[in-house]
């Protein structure tokens, strides 16, 4: 008989985040940098994986921002039960969401150079701001409403969001509604946000319109965490797993159909591009479940979950610490021996074990950012 592991932390999730910082942490450029040492298609298709889509359409790289949210909502359900089981009201832990949605928007500012005080060329938007929203509103309805109603609430976001995208007229747009200049994206921003917008000063993907449909992405997170960490079911970890994998190619069925009428558009962050990567994190993460909390294959994840511990601290870091000065000063040399085709290669790999080395200080140190 499989015992039931939700009364502790998920070692899958810590393993599942660090696995996707990764990526922000080199990890895409590493791999990335295979086409030029070892030039072949399969290289080179995984190289075109590391980098965004233009506008329509799905990458690997477009993934990695939504499942970190998602991530983020799979731990409210277990972060709410120690919340509640600590004794604190109900006014307590809005006031702990609210407090911790603000502190990432706050850093996500920090993060773009709030310091440099040149507020007419800032960008208010940010990738911390887009997890901070979604999370706390998400977190929000989590506490308020029950499953059902938040399952209708994410689904009148959806299409909600769709119909208002796609049908409604942008006041002076000569573009169509899924256009760069014409979208209702780019235009609500344009009025609402001051200083600078990310793209050519017209839109931003992280902008205010499209963070309501990534509150979606944080309730699938949530929902996913809650259905794990219910232990009254009686259902066995592997059951569950299924169940998650079912989920998932739900998702991605729901997802593509919508494509044909909605593209996928991480940037608008689309209705289909929710239930797609949605697909993509709901799967990705039931095989990490699987594979570290149901069989206790745990071994092979300190690696990630050095990275996972302090994924909003080396997402910072990396803004404010020069990590490839100090990788170029420590291994500069020997990379410079090896054969140009490899430099790169081994450039991103100098810089992940700088980046690695560093978290791994902090994780001897017990020293975590929380927010």
């Amino acid at each position: 008989m499989e015992k039931q592991k939700q009364s502790r932390r998920l070692l899958s999730l810590d393993a599942l985040r660090g696995f996707d910082m990764f990526f922000i942490m080199g990890g895409s450029g590493l791999l990335a940098s295979l086409a030029l040492w070892i030039p072949c298609s399969f290289t080179e298709i995984l190289a075109g994986q590391m980098e965004h889509v233009s506008w329509n359409g799905l990458a690997h790289h477009d993934t990695i921002f939504p499942l970190f949210l998602f991530i983020a909502g799979i731990s409210f359900p277990f972060s709410l039960d120690k919340q509640r089981s600590q004794g604190k009201s109900r006014r307590d832990i809005f006031r702990k969401i609210i407090t911790r949605g603000l502190i990432l928007v706050f850093l996500g500012i920090l993060y773009n150079g709030l310091l440099n005080f040149d507020f007419s060329n800032f960008r208010f938007a940010s990738v911390l701001a887009r997890i901070g929203l979604g999370w706390m509103f998400a977190a929000l309805l989590f506490v308020t409403f029950s499953t059902r109603v938040r399952a209708a609430i994410a689904a009148a976001i959806l299409i909600g969001y769709w119909l208002f995208v796609m049908y409604v007229p942008v006041p002076g747009a000569t573009e169509g509604p899924l256009s760069l200049e014409g979208n209702w994206v780019g235009y609500i921003d344009r009025i609402l946000l001051p200083g600078y917008l990310h793209q050519n000063n017209i839109f931003d993907p992280e902008g205010l319109l499209s963070t309501i449909p990534a509150i979606v992405t944080a309730m699938l997170g949530m929902f996913t965490g809650q259905f794990v960490k219910n232990s009254n079911s009686g259902m066995t970890d592997t059951r569950k797993v299924l169940w998650l994998v079912a989920a998932g190619i739900a998702l991605l069925i729901v997802g593509l159909l919508w494509a044909q009428v909605f593209p996928i558009n991480k940037k608008l962050w689309t209705s289909s591009f929710v239930c797609v990567v949605g697909s993509y994190s709901v799967l990705m993460f039931a095989l990490f479940y699987y594979i570290i909390d149901v069989l206790g294959w745990k071994k092979w994840t300190f690696f990630f979950k050095i990275i996972g511990l302090n994924s909003i601290t080396i997402y910072l870091a990396q803004k404010f610490i020069s990590f490839s000065f100090t990788a170029d000063k420590v291994f500069g040399g020997t990379i410079s021996l090896l054969p140009e085709s490899m430099q790169s290669f081994a450039q991103y790999l100098a810089y992940i074990a700088v980046c690695w080395l560093f978290l791994y200080f902090l994780y001897r140190k017990k020293i975590f950012l929380k927010v």
